[in-house]
């Protein structure tokens, strides 16, 4: 495992957060063990507990308490099989699941903590501290905040006492990861492994990348990282090749064991299949292994054999990790391997109307700018909102909440404060970059172990207490001590950006020469990347677009990697996207082509910074009008005030159903099919749901206020069957299906069937949708359906969920499957509108 020097800074730092010495001694034992050349995980606790004869519908996390032998016993197994550290039962011991189980989170933890080190007495077995996923999605796409969800593990964290390793599985918000990670470092000096799981397309449920994962989390600190659960052994390995492409730490899989059979409740690769399919990891770096869904003794034994047998044959392989500087978010992930945009619109120097939009919290004006960077060509957005007349820390919080919640691209958090900046970087969703810092020695010790503590890239500007060095070979002197000190922080050196600083030739002739030159002994001597704000070259003098251009061409040739630059100054980023081209990195000119057929300079230019006006690209999706493309761009970009304003005025003088049907729907269907494409994912998915939600309103609101009624499509039912306490798919389809104009009935979870079977017949129900995630309620929805059947209920079921297939939908007497949310919407139309 790779390991950085901990300098005295760093130590300073530890210990004025005053931690436990003791509980750092515990934190190294732990950490060995990774140091080993293979560590081996359990298995599943559901399937071993099932064959306990673990009832429907009993809460796992209860049986600690109520059956503590149970729990042991199977612990015992697994160690008899080999395991190197077992998972207490404490997957789901979060407050929010266990509300109704009359035990606290404590309570259930130390059982569970308490159980497994029993099975482990007299081994050298450790025990996890197991953490699931709350339940809840995170804003934006849910309710919960960041910091509701820290305060939640949190309390799971400090539970734990006596554990040895923490582990964070299943996870599929990387945001809610970070908030489960920060909740381990902060409140523990445990070891931390967290997996995620991943589909077959690379993504998780919300539509996080395997390189987000790996950037954000090896930056956060966890001591191993990796997949598990979702799919089986042979469904991984393109995964867990990809996850060697991103990190350098060692690689975590706990595959399931293939798919179940809903009726049997058995899995379809054997434990013999399983370890020889596992055996192929191990040639992408995997050396932390285990069984999740399906597994038994039986799989670790098979696991145990084929590591032992691979050791002897020296089978196991280093990560195929490159160390390119890369940043992200969630859903896109920007490698620095040739130039890239940062956008500088967001930044109130010299803008008055950003300005009065930060003093009088305008944020839709932020949103606004943001999308237009974006949709200029940036590929990376600088955030600046430092202002004398304004809270600066909690503007930060908020705008950086925002832009995450309707944009893609990977931020740029700029500003000299640390405590803005730690706030920052606390709520950022991935790994962004730092704007900055300078060779003062009082300010590289105190932003560089925020930004060290968060795993963000930094800027360096080669300045110091005596100013901008006149020469190139001064400024190169302070880049290098910049470079030095991060790396003494445990900053990696493809983190370190180094900024040679452009000054106006109108002042300074002579400076830019000394700046390019500067530029270029940092990339290619030091073996930094680079960033300049291009624009401060031509300050005071005429043409500055022209002075600005030339200058950008002549730096990126010099070495520039990050240009800050408008991007809505269309010259800017064609001369970008030219040098690309003649500098063989655009190869065969694709990009370029592609920029060029969907941005004509005819009609792409956007003439001055100040231009608000929005230019349709050729080859966009076309409604057929332009105020129904407006509700779809709106759709597209989550600006829902932007929304309900173009409704309130197409109300003047369009019907409200030529609204909701020629536009509104069509608009959710491009969306739609967007999300089946793979295009776009649940988060824009949800946020577009959230627009439409507000057009529906303002059309509810006037036909009220005229005395009519808004028409519904009809009354669906969602309720997650008895014994199954998720409900985050539900919950998705409920706002997917209100969008759609149907009229939803949420039963809520763990609902029994006969409540379901009343609430169909009393509301006269023509459809009804029953959510499962847990093989063992299955036989719930099997049971609900026979009984809507039973009492002539006049009404067809659609049925979803991660553990069922269309095959056992239609054995169980479904109507319909529904994979996904906006299939619950096709589903609906089919049987409620044609």
């Amino acid at each position: 495992m790779l390991r950085f020097p901990v300098k005295r800074a760093v130590i300073h730092v530890i210990l004025e957060k005053n931690v436990n010495l003791e509980r750092k001694e515990k934190a190294v034992a732990g950490n060995s063990i990774f140091e080993r050349d293979y560590v081996l995980l359990d298995g599943a606790m559901g399937t071993m507990l099932q064959k306990k004869g673990m009832e429907v519908g009993t809460v796992p996390e209860t049986l600690n308490i109520l059956k503590p032998e149970w729990i042991v016993d199977i612990h015992k197994s697994y160690i008899e099989a080999g395991a190197d550290i077992v998972y207490a039962n404490t997957f789901g011991a979060n407050r929010y699941k266990m509300e109704n189980t009359g035990y606290s989170v404590k309570e259930l933890i130390s059982a569970a903590i308490k159980n497994a080190k029993e099975a482990a007495k007299g081994t050298d077995t450790l025990v996890a501290l197991d953490l699931g996923p709350i339940g809840q999605l995170l804003e934006p796409t849910g309710s919960l905040t960041f910091e509701e969800a820290y305060d939640i593990f949190k309390e799971e964290v400090v539970a734990a006492e006596g554990a040895d390793v923490i582990v964070i599985e299943t996870m599929t918000d990387l945001l809610e990861t970070k908030a489960a990670v920060l909740a381990a470092k902060e409140n523990s000096s445990l070891p931390v492994m967290t997996t995620m799981t991943f589909e077959e397309n690379k993504r998780t449920f919300t539509g996080c990348s395997v390189s987000a994962m790996c950037l954000t989390l090896q930056g956060l600190g966890v001591d191993a990282l990796g997949v598990n659960c979702s799919l089986g052994p042979k469904d991984l390995l393109p995964i867990v090749e990809e996850i060697s492409k991103w990190t350098y730490l060692p690689i975590v899989v706990k595959a399931n064991a293939g798919l179940p059979d809903p009726v049997t409740n058995t899995y379809n690769v054997s434990a013999d299949e399983f370890a020889t399919i596992c055996k192929e990891m191990l040639k992408f770096g995997a050396k932390v292994m285990g069984g999740c869904c399906g597994t038994t003794p039986e799989y670790v034994a098979r696991l145990k054999e084929m590591l032992e047998e691979s050791k002897k044959n020296g089978d196991f392989k280093k990560n195929d990790y490159s160390g390119e500087m890369a940043v992200c978010s969630p859903l896109k992930t920007v490698v620095v391997n040739q130039p890239r945009i940062v956008g500088e619109r967001i930044n109130p120097t010299g803008k008055k109307r950003f300005k009065q939009a930060l003093i009088e919290n305008d944020m839709d004006y932020i949103l606004g700018q943001a999308i237009e960077q974006i949709e200029g060509g940036a590929d990376i957005l600088d955030v600046n909102v430092g202002l004398p007349q304004i809270d600066e820390r909690e503007m930060m919080i908020k705008t950086i909440k925002a832009l995450q919640s309707i944009v893609d691209v990977p931020l740029q958090i700029d500003s000299t404060k640390s405590e803005v900046l730690e706030a920052a970087l606390r709520v950022y969703n991935g790994k962004p970059i730092v704007n900055s810092v300078n060779g003062e020695d009082a300010v590289l010790d105190k932003i560089l172990p925020v930004v060290a503590k968060y795993g963000a890239a930094v800027i360096g500007l080669t300045l110091d207490e005596n100013g901008i060095p006149d020469s190139a070979e001064g400024r190169v002197k302070i880049a290098e001590k910049i470079m030095n000190r991060a790396m003494e922080y445990g900053i990696r050196k493809e983190n370190i950006i180094i900024d040679c600083l452009t000054l106006t030739v109108s002042a300074e002739q002579k400076a830019a020469q000394e700046t390019l030159k500067a530029l270029n002994i940092v990339k290619n001597k030091l073996g930094l990347k680079t960033v300049l704000g291009v624009s401060n070259i031509s300050f005071g003098l005429p043409n500055r677009e022209i002075v600005n251009k030339t200058f950008l061409t002549m730096a990126l040739h010099s070495g520039l990697d990050l240009p800050i630059i408008n991007p809505n100054v269309s010259s800017m980023v064609w001369a970008v996207k030219t040098y690309k081209v003649l500098a063989a990195i655009d190869e065969n000119a694709m990009d370029f082509i592609e920029y060029s057929n969907n941005n004509p300079i005819e009609v792409a230019v956007k003439k001055d910074a100040t231009e608000t006006k929005t230019v349709k690209s050729a080859g966009a999706v076309s409604l057929g009008s332009k105020e129904a493309d407006m509700l779809l761009h709106a759709m597209e970009t989550g600006m829902k005030n932007d929304g309900r304003s173009i409704t309130k005025d197409l109300l003047n003088n369009t019907d409200a159903m030529v609204i909701i049907n020629e536009m509104l729907i069509p608009a959710l269907d491009v969306v739609g099919d967007k999300f089946e494409k793979g295009t776009i994912f649940l988060p824009q998915l949800i946020l577009a749901a959230d627009v439409a939600k507000e057009c529906f309103e303002e059309i509810k609101y006037y036909l009220a206020n005229n005395g009519e009624v808004s028409e519904s499509k009809g009354k669906i039912i969602v309720a997650t069957v008895k014994g199954d306490i998720h409900d985050i798919g539900k919950n998705i389809v409920k706002v997917i299906l209100e969008n759609y104009g149907f009229d939803v009935i949420d039963l809520g979870r763990d609902v029994d069937p006969m409540a379901i079977v009343n609430s169909a017949i009393e509301n006269d129900v023509h459809l009804v949708g029953l959510s499962a995630l847990m093989t063992t309620t299955l036989g719930s929805m099997e049971e609900t359906i026979k009984l809507l059947r039973e009492n002539n209920v006049e009404c067809k079921v659609m049925v979803g969920g991660a553990v069922l297939t269309a095959d056992y939908a239609m054995q169980i007497g479904a109507d319909y499957y529904a994979k996904d949310a906006k299939m619950s919407a096709d589903i609906a139309k089919e049987v409620l509108c044609d």
